[in-house]
């Protein structure tokens, strides 16, 4: 049984790491090393972790360097064969390492292995919709659209993959390899996987069953729209310098789509006016999109009007129906999805 490095970086989290560390110690897969990555973090979120004595447990201490220089530690520390990343206030379900072991040992040619996630609320309650990602066929314009893995607690990866991937770097003063570009403090996920697949021969691939939890909150990373664009700017910049073609070709589509995705997260931060005006910055950049995705393109558009023009308790209502419906077509989706490997 090969040994997997779970590595957490931790800031912040007081509130949520103690169901986190729980779901990794749930594991059925046991050979795990479970590297906690004090990234100087400001509350109790260190002492909480130090109330657990199970031997797999080590915390590593370090000034404050973001989330891609958490995982850069980790990755240095780590002696596991594969490696799995969980953010501090996500939770996985106890089969998911097990799982994506599997898919790693039976898929050769897979360097990143990804599941699907379901979305929870700031208390850990299900909000009954998922992440419905494209799993196989995954290229550089793919990723540079949209990012299929998700979040950075959903990938298992072979060390040799961010082996093939390092860099050196003298950044904190001395030598040192890094992984995750800790430039960049926002983006740094879609930014690796891209380098992995345009430097190198490993495949990023995923399987269907939704094995993280993934808490959507409004003060997370996430919930800031236009750091979020200058964060996908600055990866398409740095992917130009060693791959101009590809980015000369697709970065006006890939740049629509990015746009649509912010108006959704604008939706869900309930700012209509910036979903407005995100939408149609998407279609003014690349209109072709209404054409290639018109069903998700046009319910983006939807939702922004809706949410700038309806009064709020309207809006809530019809948002509340929407989610309901997409959350039931989600899982029908997924339990065809189950009914057809069962049957292959």
């Amino acid at each position: 049984m090969k040994k997997v490095s779970v590595i957490i970086p931790v800031y912040g989290v007081e509130k949520y790491i103690a169901q986190t560390l729980e779901s990794v110690l749930a594991q059925t897969y046991e050979n795990l090393e479970i590297l906690i990555i004090n990234d100087e973090s400001p509350d109790r979120s260190i002492e909480i972790c130090q109330q657990y004595t199970d031997s797999r447990i080590k915390i590593i201490h370090q000034k404050n360097r973001g989330l891609a220089g958490a995982r850069n530690t980790g990755i240095r520390h780590a002696t596991g064969e594969y490696l799995a990343f969980l953010d501090g206030d996500d939770l996985w379900l106890p089969e998911k390492i097990a799982q994506q072991v599997q898919h790693l040992e039976t898929s050769p040619h897979v360097g990143v292995s990804f599941c699907r996630s379901a979305f929870i609320d700031e208390f850990g309650k299900p909000l009954g919709t998922y992440q419905m990602p494209k799993f196989t066929g995954i290229t550089a314009p793919y990723l540079m659209c949209r990012n299929p893995v998700g979040n950075g607690s959903a990938p298992v990866i072979r060390r040799e993959t961010l082996e093939a991937i390092k860099y050196e770097s003298d950044k904190q003063g001395s030598k040192e390899f890094c992984y995750f570009d800790d430039e960049f403090r926002r983006s740094e996920d879609i930014e690796c996987w891209i380098r992995i697949v345009l430097q190198t021969n490993w495949q990023v691939e995923g399987i269907p069953d939704a094995l993280t939890l993934y808490r959507v909150n409004a003060g997370g990373l996430s919930a800031s729209v236009f750091d979020q664009l200058d964060s996908w700017e600055a990866v398409i910049a740095k992917t130009r310098t060693y791959a101009p073609t590809v980015v000369k070709k697709w970065e006006n589509l890939a740049r629509a789509y990015q746009l649509r995705y912010l108006a959704r997260r604008a939706v869900r931060l309930k700012n209509g006016k910036l979903a407005v005006h995100l939408t149609h910055r998407a279609i003014k950049t690349h209109w072709q999109i209404l054409l290639q995705e018109p069903s998700k393109t046009l319910i983006t558009i939807a939702a922004a009007y809706l949410l700038f023009l309806l009064p709020q308790s309207l809006y809530h209502w019809s948002e509340k129906i929407a989610l309901e419906i997409t959350g039931k077509r989600q899982k029908k989706r997924i339990y065809q999805e189950q009914i057809s490997r069962i049957s292959a």
